[in-house]
């Protein structure tokens, strides 16, 4: 009697490891699609950064020069600000054009000039004709013109618009079904222990006397959870940086901790959540309704 008596105790205790397992690979999912977001948001970024801006000098004065330059290197927009002079500004061409000219012209046609790169928030149409605009106003007497890629800036602000939006709704969908996969995974395993539940109450335990354990150990499953699917992400992020080298590049370490911290809340988060409306739900049933 005694055996059978603590079989039937060992069946009776709830089995979590199915959940802890489900709910792990839900959020290895919702890691996977988190981190190429931020790496698509990264990538974005570095390619918006990596256009040239060129404020071309009438000036040769090198005091007039300087200050040009060091307005530019002040303003919160600017990265990189180099004086390009004849002869560099010859070899950028050359460079950039496959070919050398000085063969067929002695003479360098090239302006000198100011060149610059804008950080990613300001590559927008409306903030890169604001800069041009001060830059004109200030220095019209100093400065012909800025030049820059004006088709690719408009496309670029308006193409990350339009998959911004895109990948906003996607990522509200993923919510939602990790949201919905990792409650159900909870709800089937507290549905198991629904009888354990109602025994509790029935020979008098309280309410809270029931939930807290119940309760700790969802906090618990929940970081377990968590701590597997970062360390499946991360594997995958190290395999993926071994075969493609360029992805080390755009990898934001703070970014992808941050990620980790957020991948543990959601499965403590909701774990805790299911797990406690579940307990209430069973025992505010009869006994009857759990069969």
């Amino acid at each position: 009697m005694a055996k059978e008596g603590k079989g039937s105790l060992k069946r009776s205790k709830p089995s979590y490891i199915f959940s802890v397992i489900g709910v792990a690979l839900v959020l290895f999912i919702m890691g996977i699609m988190g981190w190429i977001f931020l790496n698509i948001k990264q990538a974005g970024d570095m390619l918006k950064e990596d256009i040239r801006f060129s404020a071309y000098l009438r000036t040769q004065n090198k005091d007039t020069i300087g200050q040009i330059e060091q307005f530019v290197a002040t303003q919160p927009y600017a990265k990189n600000v180099t004086y390009v002079n004849k002869e560099s500004a010859k070899q950028i061409w050359n460079k950039d054009n496959n070919e050398d000219w000085a063969k067929i012209l002695d003479v360098n046609p090239l302006p000198e000039s100011v060149d610059f790169y804008v950080k990613a928030d300001y590559i927008n149409k409306d903030s890169v004709e604001k800069i041009s605009n001060v830059l004109l106003g200030l220095y019209g007497n100093q400065i012909t013109d800025l030049q820059y890629p004006k088709s690719l800036v408009t496309n670029l602000d308006e193409k990350a618009k339009v998959y911004g939006l895109i990948f906003f709704v996607i990522s509200v969908i993923l919510c939602m079904i990790v949201i919905f996969s990792i409650d159900n995974t909870i709800r089937l395993a507290m549905f198991s222990n629904r009888f354990l539940i109602k025994t509790m109450q029935m020979v008098g335990a309280t309410r809270g006397f029931i939930a807290k354990p119940m309760d700790i150990k969802a906090v618990i499953n929940g970081c377990i959870s968590g701590l597997i699917a970062i360390a499946l992400l991360f594997a995958l992020i190290q395999w993926m940086e071994t075969q493609v080298p360029e992805i080390r590049v755009i990898n934001d370490t703070k970014q992808t901790v941050m990620l980790f911290g957020g991948m543990i809340l959601v499965g403590v988060g909701i774990s805790l959540f299911s797990t406690h409306r579940s307990v209430i739900k069973y025992l505010k049933m009869k006994l009857d309704d759990l069969y």
